[in-house]
C-alpha cells in the first residue's frame, strides 16, 4: 500500500456509554471526518463521512442513540 489512511483523531468523548472519536482526513482537498464508536463489545464507523466536524458529531450521536433503542440492530 503506497499512502495508507491512518487514523487522525482529533477529538473523542463519550456519549451514553459509548466513546466516539472524530478522525479527520483530507480527500482530494476536501477536508472531511469520519466516527468511529466505541462499546464494551466492540466497536463500528458510525459515520463514514462527514463534511463537518458538527454533523459528523451529531450523526454520531443518532447513530448511539440508534442502537441504544434497538440493542439487537443488525447494523452494529
Amino acid at each position: 500500500m503506497l499512502n495508507p489512511n491512518f487514523p487522525h483523531i482529533i477529538w473523542s468523548f463519550t456519549y451514553r456509554g459509548w466513546r466516539l472519536e472524530v478522525d479527520q482526513s483530507e480527500d482530494d482537498g476536501q477536508i472531511v471526518y469520519s466516527v468511529w464508536a466505541n462499546h464494551n463489545m466492540g466497536c463500528a464507523v458510525a459515520v463514514p463521512l462527514a463534511l463537518s466536524q458538527s454533523e459528523a458529531i451529531n450523526r454520531a450521536k443518532q447513530y448511539v442513540d440508534g442502537r441504544l433503542r434497538d440493542p439487537h440492530s443488525s447494523s452494529m
